[in-house]
């Protein structure tokens, strides 16, 4: 979301993006209030501005319609309270700790690709296994910051190179509009309208999983004259109280067979250092 987006959010009474985001998330007022332990009239009071609501309150109603840490920050904003949680860029000298963690959980995973991206899908920290996915990629598909749905799913990124294309298209455009559906962010809701109207490359052979990350589902890679077999797992951060360290995401990729890990681990050693296009740890 771009600043003068944010600022609009904000301008909005609390009432209104209370209202908005329970109805988004499918609630009535009653089975809203009925979670948060409060009145359905105390919360039609709140909605329409009768009451003003206390700092608690915005909180105890944002955790309860399951938002983000930067949701429940604009809440508190339009109530005319700070935010209670922190907003760091990650090259500040406050989250050294985070960055040195990241990197050593992608430098710990190497030969095999693993990558950091923000809310965005856009990459800020990658391991040297990332080139793997980066080979035969447009240039200008890796120029900084590199999105990772838009290289994956592009004609001149991996799409040409992704054997069960289809079915990853799929599930990782399901991934990416349970984001828009969570958070309502234009960008996201513009980057989905930008990756559906790339080639689909034909039916998926199977529907795409409901949940975040299916395990069952391989990337199938070909590497010149092989194919290569991995799964993706996806790793977040517990119990963050600073907004872009609970957007960031570990996506770590392990083969799913012997011979895969085997090439993995001889173009490891054969790589020269140093040139990760997308920003290695």
């Amino acid at each position: 979301m771009t600043e003068v987006q944010e600022s609009r959010q904000v301008s909005r009474p609390v009432g209104e993006l209370m209202r908005r985001w329970r109805e988004q998330r499918g609630y009535s007022q009653l089975a809203l209030a009925t979670r948060a332990e409060i009145s359905a009239r105390h919360l039609s009071f709140l909605e329409t501005g009768r009451s003003k609501p206390s700092r608690d309150m915005v909180l105890r109603l944002g955790r309860h319609l399951d938002l983000a840490l930067r949701e429940q920050n604009q809440l508190l904003l339009a109530a005319g309270y700070a935010p209670a949680y922190t907003d760091s860029p990650l090259d500040v000298a406050e989250m050294l700790p985070v960055r040195a963690a990241l990197r050593q959980i992608l430098t710990g995973h190497e030969p095999f690709p693993a990558l950091v991206v923000d809310r965005n899908w856009n990459i800020v920290l990658s391991n040297s296994g990332f080139q793997f996915f980066a080979e035969g990629a447009a240039p200008e598909l890796l120029q900084p910051p590199v999105n990772a749905l838009r290289l994956a799913l592009h004609p001149d990124g991996m799409q040409p190179r992704i054997v069960n294309f289809p079915d990853w298209r799929a599930q990782l455009l399901m991934r990416l509009q349970r984001r828009v559906e969570l958070t309502a962010e234009p960008g996201l809701a513009r980057l989905y309208q930008e990756l559906i109207a790339y080639p689909a490359g034909g039916e998926p052979t199977r529907p795409p999983r409901t949940d975040q990350a299916d395990l069952t589902l391989p990337l199938r890679l070909r590497y010149r004259d092989t194919e290569l077999s991995l799964i993706c797992t996806i790793a977040t951060f517990g119990m963050p109280l600073d907004v872009t360290v609970a957007e960031l995401a570990v996506e770590a990729f392990l083969p799913t067979d012997e011979a895969t890990g085997e090439l993995l681990k001889r173009l490891h050693t054969a790589a020269p250092t140093g040139s990760d296009p997308a920003g290695a740890a």
